[in-house]
């Protein structure tokens, strides 16, 4: 009985975790197009394009942009 109710639970904590299929989930390659319409020559370590590009791809704000291109390694 302890099984069925743990891969029960299991089922439902991996089904809550996938992305739905709308407007939310995200192309494979859609950043990176979105890059290169931004900048033709697209550069992740600099710290400028890859903000603008977080921002304006991703839909974030600049606090959290701004740390996540210093963990690209951005500068």
């Amino acid at each position: 009985m302890r099984v069925v109710i743990i891969s029960v639970l299991a089922a439902a904590a991996l089904a809550a975790c996938t992305p739905e299929n709308g407007s939310n989930a995200e192309v494979t390659g859609s950043i990176d197009n979105c890059a290169r319409k931004l900048y033709s020559q697209y550069n992740p370590k600099d710290m400028k394009q890859c903000v603008a590009v977080c921002i304006a791809c991703e839909r974030g704000v600049v606090v959290t942009c701004s740390t996540a291109c210093t963990l690209r390694g951005a500068q």
